[in-house]
């Protein structure tokens, strides 16, 4: 048996489980107060707080550290990588403090691993990391050529219940194809083809469906000038398309639960604009639908928002003619993480040595590039 302590900081909480085997035999989500994080100068600053905050929760719990055999970390701050179990090295760990893709609480869940082991021994791994790529080449085309289309999602979930559902199934990740819609705060919808996420929407660059609190893909001539308007300053627009988008935009509030409340006591506008963010998800979902080529064996619907059926009933009604629709609401990132690191554990997966590469750098110039859109314009 493997004792394994799953670490998942997060925006606003840092949640921690420990397993034996696949039993999860201690959970917390613990919530930070916004002036303490606000206090912190940067991301990699609150290490020892969220290291401190781990120890609580165990130490709450009567669970000794030194009883861990495995401990296993969100991920995060790591250049793109393929999906899998990566050891943390002093290169990971290395890139994790620089944070190289984007500065997010995720990047400390492997710091705080290696510190555990340097004190109580066992073993550090990641787990699909949100830095997960495995596009197509031809999904990471734009119309714009120096901003290619990358993968950000919800790769943890997204792997882990494509994995249970598979299960129950009775067939092969790695044999077919699912289209996942991950409903949240963010809501990412992937096409996963034989074991792949091959393309779907990025939700830290704002593509896809409105979310609770995120704008979604936006006309961008309309952006552009809503941009150069002079009412904004640069952080005012993110806020406001990554932060106070969507529901909180229209309704002011980003709890659905909240907004199906109004939408029974009469308020239509609630209705229109909740049924409008179901509609777009069902969109996105067509899309992958397409890029599968209309081999889907399953839909999948997971996160927080799977738990409504009002929104999961209206996404069925309209692509329930694609394929089969299932709902598995709720996260399982804790439990994809010590699942990931059990795995290696017991020699079903290898894990992967992060070397630090991007698994993608770019398309290759072409020989002559002396021809571009602008020549073409003239002729």
């Amino acid at each position: 048996m493997y004792r394994i302590l799953a670490i998942n900081p997060g925006s606003t909480s840092t949640k921690v489980a420990v397993f034996e085997d696949e039993r999860e035999i201690l959970s917390a989500n613990v919530q930070h107060d916004p002036a303490v994080l606000q206090s912190f100068s940067d991301v990699q600053d609150q290490l020892p707080y969220r290291r401190q905050v781990v120890e609580a929760a165990l130490r709450q719990q009567g669970v000794d550290l030194g009883t861990i055999d495995i401990f296993v970390g969100r991920g995060g701050g790591v250049v793109s990588v393929k999906s899998g179990a990566y050891a943390v090295t002093p290169r990971l760990l290395q890139d994790a403090r620089k944070g190289m893709a984007g500065q997010h609480p995720a990047q400390l869940a492997s710091q705080i691993c290696d510190l555990y082991v340097q004190q109580y021994g066992g073993l550090a791994y990641i787990v699909n990391p949100p830095d997960v790529d495995e596009y197509q080449e031809i999904a990471r085309v734009s119309g714009l050529a120096d901003l290619p289309r990358g993968s950000r999602m919800h790769a943890l979930n997204q792997k882990e219940v494509a994995l249970r559902y598979c299960a129950a199934q009775g067939i092969d990740y790695h044999r077919v194809n699912l289209i996942i819609a991950h409903l949240g705060g963010g809501i990412s919808v992937a096409a996963h083809r034989h074991g792949a996420m091959i393309d779907g929407t990025d939700i830290i660059r704002g593509e896809g469906p409105m979310t609770p609190n995120r704008a979604g893909a936006l006309a961008t001539l309309d952006l552009v000038k809503l941009c150069f308007s002079g009412k904004y300053t640069e952080q005012q627009v993110k806020d406001r398309l990554s932060r106070r988008g969507g529901l909180m935009e229209h309704l002011g509030t980003d709890d659905a639960r909240v907004v199906e409340a109004r939408i029974a006591a009469g308020d239509a506008y609630a209705k229109v604009v909740y049924e409008a963010m179901a509609y777009q998800i069902a969109k996105c979902i067509g899309a992958c639908a397409v890029v599968l080529s209309g081999a889907v064996a399953g839909i999948i619907l997971t996160g927080g928002l799977a738990h409504s059926q009002y929104l999961t009933g209206f996404i069925r009604d309209h692509v329930g003619w694609i394929a089969p629709v299932e709902i598995m609401a709720g996260e399982f990132e804790m439990e994809a993480l010590a699942s990931g690191a059990l795995r290696v554990a017991r020699g079903e997966e290898t894990a992967r040595d992060y070397d630090g590469v991007p698994v993608w750098t770019g398309f290759t110039p072409p020989a002559d590039n002396s021809t571009n859109a602008t020549d073409l314009g003239k002729e």
